[in-house]
């Protein structure tokens, strides 16, 4: 496959054969090479292929194997003529990560760390089937999918202030959960207010360096060693089913035969059945928000019950990945909507756009990239530049490098607990094996990928941040 380079981070595959555009994919030489490994570079070909996409088919610096897309794969579709593909939004619909800043420094929480983490750990559940604290009822499950963030806030579960500071104000208005199987819905009633298990975490971190001072400050974050909790899970059970009842729904409907990979199943945006999909996402994306929402409010609650206050925890941003979106992006000199597909890849608009809080709107939305387990997150800021880079994306982690088989066999999860003591940092998990899957040394050097978001403009740098504690499922 030619693999074209077209500066020091930017690579071209260009177009030929059924591609009805180029691939761009945004890579350093270090990055590259690992995704010449697995299917990345032959899957973000086939997204080229599919009918009526915009510009081209991009690839973000954390970019690795994925169902259908690859994890950190970039598309837009026109309104009329394109497509939706449940694989361009993967399982894990709005995955995402909400950003709370605090009041407290390093020093504050150093020996109540543990206390807090063992706190959290009771509130939230954590791991593979664990049940929510909160009981639903299948009516309640609906209204949570079609209100997302409010329907938690009107019940307590945090402020108004943090619907202004999530996207879509912690709602996506196009949701209509009648659309969601049963079997959605089933998955869906215990699992309100749970973490999970996979690359899921909270964390407990400290501010380590500030690159752009005055963007930090807006943004909330004062100096090095103030506390900021990171809280990074999706929708669960409910929106993995949405995903699998789709995709079967799709191929009944339309088949496989003519398309570059039967994972690239999809619907015609006009359709009834892209429509459906369409809403039920939607559905998926509320309920991730209600999720985080409610996590986060436990959170701020543990932290006043431990440390006397909660005061200052106030809600940074919440951004999703995992979801295909209608916005307006320039294509060949004019304004168009289009519906965009971010699999495992952040939304990164820069300063102006009225979907940015009206806080953040001169200087542009936050973004978070964080690390593995053990190593340091990043906040940057959207550029203008990334709008006709990427349709204002860039990367949403580290990206794997190896898979969780091979994971469980070389690392111990006990190990890798003594190995993040060492460093400082305090541990929590319900499942070693899910800490072995996790291990640090199976992820991209999130460094690396943070540069290449920072050089190429699809993302500035503001802010380093590193964990002193850590929860996984």
């Amino acid at each position: 496959m030619e693999l074209k380079r077209l500066d020091q981070f930017t690579w071209e595959i260009p177009r030929h054969g059924d591609m009805k555009v180029p691939t761009i994919i945004y890579s350093s030489s270090q990055l590259v090479e690992g995704i010449k490994r697995d299917q990345t570079l032959q899957q973000a070909k086939n997204v080229a292929c599919l009918p009526g996409i915009q510009r081209a088919a991009y690839a973000m610096p954390d970019a690795h194997q994925g169902y259908g897309f690859p994890i950190g794969g970039v598309a837009a579709f026109d309104r009329d003529e394109g497509i939706i593909s449940p694989g361009g939004v993967g399982y894990d619909i709005n995955c995402g990560v909400r950003l709370l800043k605090t009041d407290f420094s390093e020093k504050d929480i150093l020996n109540v760390r543990s206390k807090l983490l063992t706190e959290i750990l009771q509130e939230v559940p954590a791991g593979v089937g664990k049940g929510g604290v909160t009981r639903l009822t299948e009516q309640t499950l609906r209204e949570v999918c079609a209100r997302g963030s409010e329907w938690a806030v009107d019940r307590g579960f945090g402020t108004k202030q943090d619907l202004l500071y999530t996207e879509e104000v912690g709602r996506m208005p196009a949701a209509d959960p009648s659309y969601l199987s049963r079997r959605a819905v089933e998955r869906g009633l215990p699992q309100l207010g749970t973490l999970g298990s996979g690359n899921h975490f909270l964390e407990i971190q400290k501010v380590d360096q500030i690159f752009d001072h005055d963007i930090a400050h807006i943004f909330g974050i004062h100096e090095a060693g103030q506390i900021l909790v990171m809280i990074h899970c999706g929708s669960r059970g409910l929106g993995h089913q949405v995903a699998s009842d789709y995709i079967r729904l799709m191929e009944n409907a339309f088949g496989t035969k003519n398309l570059p990979d039967r994972q690239l199943i999809y619907a015609p945006l006009g359709s009834d059945l892209g429509k459906r999909y369409y809403k039920s996402m939607s559905s998926a994306v509320n309920f991730a928000f209600a999720n985080r929402q409610m996590i986060a409010h436990w959170v701020r609650g543990v932290f006043k019950k431990v440390l006397g206050t909660a005061e200052g925890m106030d809600q940074v941003y919440d951004v999703c990945h995992n979801v295909a979106k209608f916005e307006k992006h320039e294509v060949e000199g004019r304004l168009k909507d289009v519906c965009i597909h971010r699999k495992g890849a952040t939304r990164s608009f820069g300063p102006g756009r009225e979907e940015i809080p009206e806080g953040y709107r001169d200087v542009g939305q936050p973004v978070f990239i964080p690390g593995s387990m053990g190593t340091a997150s990043y906040i940057l800021v959207g550029t203008p530049e990334a709008e006709s880079l990427s349709f204002s994306s860039t990367a949403h982690g580290a990206g794997r490098v190896m898979s969780r088989h091979e994971a469980r066999r070389r690392f111990r999860g006990e190990q890798i607990k003594r190995e993040m003591l060492d460093k400082g940092i305090e541990l929590k998990s319900v499942s070693w094996k899910g800490v072995a899957e996790e291990a640090p040394q199976v992820y991209k050097n999130v460094d690396e990928v943070v540069r290449v978001s920072h050089e190429t403009g699809i993302g500035k740098l503001v802010a380093r941040t590193v964990p002193l504690g850590v929860m996984k499922g």
